[in-house]
């Protein structure tokens, strides 16, 4: 089909676990589940596909997991090694294109639409990748493909571990139709429960569903729900370039449930991004909301408006409004970030005071999969 993107969605297979069983041979075809102590209320940060047979999975309380699998063996996180390893995972994806999207540390989009011929089609270039990573890391890694990031990301899911499905262009609602509306990103267990109230099931009801009611229920973000369980997705692949973003996190002392702490810490993060926009004289217009739950779990999600803003309130409206569509009732974050990306100079921006807030197009990331 001319013009038709090809989007691959890579994630590493239980990436902590499978690092420490790499660097630890030991460990290898054993449970293993990554996290703190049970004594000190810890909880699974990753589990192995071994552990995962017995019912672990992240964000399980340690003592729960070490019940349910009394054979495994616990180890603590070591992030700094686990970033030496992204970094590495990261490379490789860039020498196959430029344009990759990072979502975590073992998790991107990649836009292959220029490479795809030179490599033999989807399908054979992301064989490429697999090996490649295989070889420079030793690790397993799951690829999807398809015309956009929602198949592409739905599609890696189904695969694992060590999965590769690509979906043909013009397939893409036949195969999400069956599925589940839980395997669609952006929808939650808030979500979930209106949309099973309401007698939609599976990604092909939702994408069947009235516009109007949806809209009632989610307000514009039903929309966009609709036209992802059919198959549309026009989001691009957005390069991360640090060096054209200005970001401030807070890593708390004690994890933060969503409050009246959680928002002002936010608002004051806003501030600070806004003033150091100001100080160099730029403007952003993309604005990014980083999230770490007290299991590790690392989201990020943005909004991108029309015009650029180093405006306080600007950003911090848009960053509350990110944070209103995940938080959960009883989530507990240990970090939160804001970043202002796609910068321009005061020159560039023009007169740039008269945003509606109804101009951001907020776009969702992947989670990381732990």
């Amino acid at each position: 089909m001319a013009g038709q993107r090809t989007i691959l969605h890579a994630d590493m297979d239980a990436f902590y676990a499978s690092v420490e069983q790499r660097d630890r041979p030991e460990l290898r075809g054993r449970p293993v589940v990554v996290g703190g102590a049970p004594e000190a209320r810890g909880v699974v940060a990753a589990a192995s596909y071994e552990a995962r047979a017995f019912g672990v999975r992240s964000a399980l309380p340690m003592s729960r997991a070490l019940r349910l699998c009394p054979e495994a063996v616990r180890v603590s996180p070591r992030f700094d090694r686990y970033g030496e390893v992204s970094r590495q995972v990261m490379a490789v994806f860039r020498s196959m294109t430029p344009l990759i999207e990072p979502l975590s540390l073992d998790e991107a989009f990649l836009d292959i639409t220029m490479q795809t011929t030179a490599h033999g089609g989807a399908e054979a270039a992301a064989r490429r990748l697999k090996a490649e990573v295989r070889r420079v890391t030793a690790l397993n890694v799951s690829i999807g493909g398809g015309a956009n990031k929602t198949v592409a990301k739905i599609a890696s899911d189904a695969g694992k571990p060590d999965g590769l499905l690509i979906v043909a262009a013009g397939a893409e609602r036949a195969f999400l139709a069956p599925l589940p509306i839980r395997a669609l990103s952006g929808i939650g267990p808030k979500a979930e429960a209106l949309l099973t109230a309401a007698g939609i099931r599976t990604i092909g009801e939702l994408a069947e569903a009235d516009a109007g009611q949806l809209e009632r229920m989610f307000g514009s973000r039903g929309v966009q729900l609709r036209e992802m369980a059919r198959g549309i997705d026009q989001r691009p692949v957005e390069p991360v370039q640090e060096r054209k973003s200005i970001s401030a996190e807070t890593t708390f002392a004690h994890d933060v449930v969503d409050g009246s702490d959680l928002r002002q810490e936010l608002r004051r993060l806003a501030d600070e991004a806004a003033r150091r926009l100001r100080e160099r004289r730029m403007r952003a217009r993309t604005i990014v909301l980083k999230l770490r739950y007290s299991n590790f779990r690392t989201i990020t999600r943005r909004a991108t408006r029309a015009q650029p803003t180093d405006e306080r309130d600007v950003i911090a409206g848009e960053a509350e409004r990110l944070l209103d569509v995940v938080v959960e009732p009883g989530d507990r974050f240990r970090l939160i970030g804001v970043t202002c990306g796609h910068l321009s100079g005061l020159e560039a921006s023009g007169q740039l005071s008269l945003w509606a807030p109804g101009d951001a197009r907020a776009t969702p990331a992947g989670d990381a999969k732990l």
